[in-house]
């Protein structure tokens, strides 16, 4: 996955592929950072859906597709899509989309690794419900057209000068999928309101861990 760094005025932003998120964690733990915004589902509950997802899918409008059901906690753990299906059916009622299933490792990772006192700076976001917030209303273009692509730029842009003197250099001279640097970035955006204490939190369910089942933007 993409992180971003969004230091302090005399330090310079960048952008990184991570294969894991315990160095970002273990960076907030220390308070080496203020706060840490990942988009994957955090807090997974045993039947679905979950509030946060329902609340994030209603207000995205033209881009609700973009929140996908987040599996069940039973399916952690389950090694092909047809028994994560069979698992998901009998705790929900519903079978697992091939997106969740998918991307199940990293959801299991992110399991393990968050724990409920993290929840104050570590949290779950979306960068659709970001670029909402920055343009005061969901977006109409999606971010595979490239007048989504331009103005999801031009939206970070605006919303600090970090960004017009970095992101579109990184887009030009990184490896990274500019699609994934711009949800990054749009992710970091929540992360600062979260430093801030002017975040958005939708959803109020509790997992079985104890963990907090809530988008943040």
């Amino acid at each position: 996955m993409v992180t971003w760094t969004f230091p302090g005025r005399s330090e310079s932003m960048g952008a990184e592929l991570v294969d894991d998120l315990d160095d970002h964690v273990d960076r907030v733990r220390r308070g080496r950072a203020a706060a840490l915004a990942i988009d994957m589902p955090i807090g997974l509950l045993d039947h679905q859906p979950r509030r946060c997802d329902v609340e994030a899918r209603a207000r995205l409008g033209p881009r609700r597709s973009s929140v996908f059901p987040s599996p069940v906690r039973a399916t952690l753990g389950v090694e092909s899509y047809a028994d994560a299906c069979e698992v998901s059916r009998r705790a929900s009622g519903k079978a697992l989309s091939k997106q969740a299933f998918h991307l199940i490792p990293q959801i299991s990772a992110i399991d393990q690794l968050i724990v409920p006192s993290d929840q104050g700076q570590i949290v779950e976001a979306h960068p659709e419900l970001a670029f909402a917030r920055l343009a005061g209303q969901p977006l109409e273009e999606s971010k595979h057209t490239i007048g989504g692509h331009r103005r999801r730029i031009e939206l970070l842009c605006a919303a600090d000068d970090y960004f017009a003197a970095a992101l579109v250099g990184l887009i030009d001279n990184t490896r990274l999928p500019a699609i994934d640097l711009l949800d990054a970035a749009a992710n970091s955006v929540t992360a600062r309101h979260v430093a801030g204490g002017t975040e958005y939190r939708l959803g109020s369910d509790v997992d079985a861990k104890g963990l907090s089942a809530r988008i943040v933007f």
